[in-house]
């Protein structure tokens, strides 16, 4: 056996050992997105002890006044300069995905590998489209809440995010992407699985994730799970995986998808919510 594959069994069984045991090890920078977490679900927290743990980290503090400040959050452009007001403004579904996305934004840049920081970097500016998409299609069809898509919209790939993290102790993986790629495809699910879970998050978000492949057909887009899986195909950053396993068939997928729909009309509704998805991409991103 070569490095790779000797490195890669015990990293599988590192997992399927975790898995059976309930008790996934995440990374550092994760630990402000478990931490935003349990203070909103915890009834004895108030909003000073949510706002002072958003001010602990500059990067989500700065993010979360930006995204008050968006128009779509603060229609009449009273400036909001307080991290209390603008969290409750952003509300705790939002927050919650913010914290998220500034973890794994810390975490594609963590990477001593320069392979591994481009596949993760790569997997965040996709993970981030994604979820930006199915904020501006939630909003559009209103068959869902935009800021529970938001946040389903970045947890879509949490899987492979934490693969990535625990990848760094396994340097002979960065060796071959490729059958890197395929160990991804292999656990990404079942890690992914088990995080939601740890996270306690709403049924209505782990059900969207059983639904996100079956869309087809049905028009307009009747739940979360449509739009998550719109919010895929309408992503304009690809999934830097996808690329390593030849799964290039984005525009085949799209028009397999909807072949019984007329295209003018699926069309004109990524249209309409492309401005406002632009401008919460902005605020997640910058």
């Amino acid at each position: 056996m070569d490095d790779f594959a000797v490195q890669s069994a015990a990293f599988a069984a590192r997992i399927e050992r975790e898995l059976q045991e309930g008790r996934l090890s995440f990374p550092t920078v994760l630990e402000l997105s478990v931490r935003i977490k349990q203070l909103a679900d915890d009834p004895n927290s108030s909003l000073r002890d949510i706002a002072n743990a958003v001010r602990a980290e500059p990067v989500l503090s700065a993010k979360t006044l930006r995204m008050a400040n968006t128009v779509q959050l603060n229609p009449y452009h009273a400036p909001i300069t307080a991290v209390n007001d603008a969290v409750v403004r952003v509300g705790l579904a939002a927050l919650r995905c913010l914290a998220y996305a500034v973890a794994a934004e810390q975490l594609a840049r963590d990477h001593r590998s320069g392979r591994m920081r481009l596949v993760a970097s790569g997997l965040w500016l996709h993970t981030v489209d994604v979820a930006c998409w199915a904020y501006a299609l939630a909003a559009e069809l209103r068959v869902a809440n935009p800021d529970t898509a938001l946040l389903a919209g970045m947890m879509r790939t949490i899987g492979q995010f934490y693969l990535l993290a625990r990848a760094a102790d396994y340097p002979a993986l960065e060796q071959d992407m490729d059958r890197f790629a395929e160990f991804v495809a292999t656990w990404s699910e079942p890690v992914g699985r088990a995080i939601l879970e740890s996270f306690e998050l709403p049924d209505s978000i782990q059900d969207a994730f059983d639904d996100a492949e079956l869309y087809g057909d049905v028009w307009p887009p009747s739940d979360l799970g449509d739009v998550l899986f719109i919010a895929g195909l309408a992503a304009e950053t690809p999934n830097p995986f996808d690329g390593m396993l030849g799964l290039t068939h984005r525009q085949e997928l799209l028009e397999a998808c909807t072949g019984g729909i007329d295209r003018t009309r699926l069309d004109a509704l990524i249209e309409a919510a492309r401005a406002t998805k632009e401008t919460i991409l902005s605020a997640v991103r910058s």
